[in-house]
């Protein structure tokens, strides 16, 4: 259809953890030690409150859903998705935190059925196994031949791009960052001598300047370079002077895209000197079912993101975004209405950027540009 363009799959949040790793065939240990709930098998029965029985154990497509035909007939050339979880066996809980989100290392195959080419692991749970945690994490996705980003077992290793072949020469690079303001503690960042994340204390033009130094280095012509960011709260469609300043840096430093990532439901997207920046996904799997305080936001409305992009410039050709509803902790596609709702949000939110959304006749949404 674009001839030589690359179309990248970007996605929010992928939580295959606590009431998730619970339904599926292989649920690890299900302690929690969160103020309020201590077992994770209760998420589900929220969930199941809400929206009816979940017939677990559930096969490894189960909380995939409709989202992997959506995948199988786009056929995009790069998938990268933000793995937001510890995958793990061990008994550890990182320490500091009320809230912990791991699944068992046997329960991969959910994974894995997505056909990931990059997991971005900056995020502010990687962690929350404990360091020993991290170590497992890193040994089963690179055992299962995934390619992972933004976080090591020290800190050249957490800034080392995944690097995706993209055919004809050419490559995709993830570079992963994971920033302060989404919660991540500062003593998780990764050192010389110590694991951890590619950790970004402040959003200084300083180190935009800094990553986009080692963006050049890497990068060739051809190159299409990614940089994926946790960033910012959960809620909200407000972005920050800091964020957009940010963005814009990296874009005026050699980065094509801009992968936001953090927030639990879609924020707005802006088109920048011809190149697309995200400010935020939303999430896409999680198990937030029947959890709720933020209805006005619709977390339940998933995206998955179509991003084509010219080979040789990483100029925008255009995005797709397919709307997805998750119901009995399974995405299926959203209705009419709720494509509607979600489309009027994101529009008014987009509106402050310069962007607009429309709908197609499929109920898939597109951005448009003034």
């Amino acid at each position: 259809m674009h001839g030589d363009a690359l179309t990248l799959f970007v996605c929010g949040d992928v939580m295959l953890d606590r009431g998730v790793d619970q339904i599926l065939p292989h649920p690890g240990d299900p302690e929690l030690r969160e103020p309020y709930i201590r077992d994770s098998r209760a998420y589900v029965e929220l969930a199941e409150e809400v929206n009816g029985p979940i017939p677990w154990p559930v096969d490894f497509s189960w909380p995939w859903g409709d989202a992997l035909s959506v995948l199988d007939e786009t056929a995009p050339d790069v998938r990268v998705l933000n793995l937001e979880t510890s995958i793990t066996g061990s008994g550890e809980f990182a320490p500091g935190k009320e809230v912990h989100y791991r699944m068992s290392p046997a329960n991969l195959p959910c994974l894995t059925v997505a056909r990931p080419d990059v997991c971005v692991l900056a995020n502010n749970h990687v962690l929350d196994g404990g360091r020993s945690g991290l170590d497992e994490t890193l040994d089963t996705l690179a055992a299962a031949g995934l390619r992972v980003a933004g976080a090591g077992r020290d800190a050249a290793a957490a800034r080392r791009p995944a690097i995706v072949p993209a055919g004809d020469g050419r490559r995709v690079l993830v570079f992963s960052f994971g920033a302060a303001s989404s919660g991540i503690p500062g003593r998780w960042a990764a050192t010389d001598d110590r694991p951890g994340v590619d950790y970004i204390a402040e959003l200084s033009d300083g180190r935009a300047v800094a990553i986009a130094d080692r963006v050049r280095q890497i990068k060739r012509p051809g190159d299409i370079a990614v940089a994926s960011i946790h960033w910012g709260g959960n809620w909200g469609y407000e972005v920050s002077a800091d964020q957009i300043r940010f963005a814009h840096a990296l874009i005026d430093g050699g980065v094509d895209l801009v992968h936001g990532h953090s927030s639990h439901h879609p924020r707005p997207a802006e088109v920048y000197r011809g190149k697309l920046i995200l400010y935020g996904c939303g999430d896409l799997i999680d198990d937030y079912e029947g959890i709720g305080g933020y209805e006005q936001y619709r977390d339940d409305l998933r995206l998955l993101y179509f991003v084509t992009v010219e080979p040789d410039t990483g100029r925008l050709i255009d995005v797709r975004m397919v709307p997805l509803q998750s119901r009995q902790m399974r995405l299926r596609r959203a209705g009419h209405p709720d494509v509607a709702w979600l489309r009027r949000s994101l529009d008014r939110a987009g509106s402050r950027l310069g962007s607009h959304v429309d709908v197609q006749h499929d109920d898939v949404l597109t951005l448009r540009r003034g």
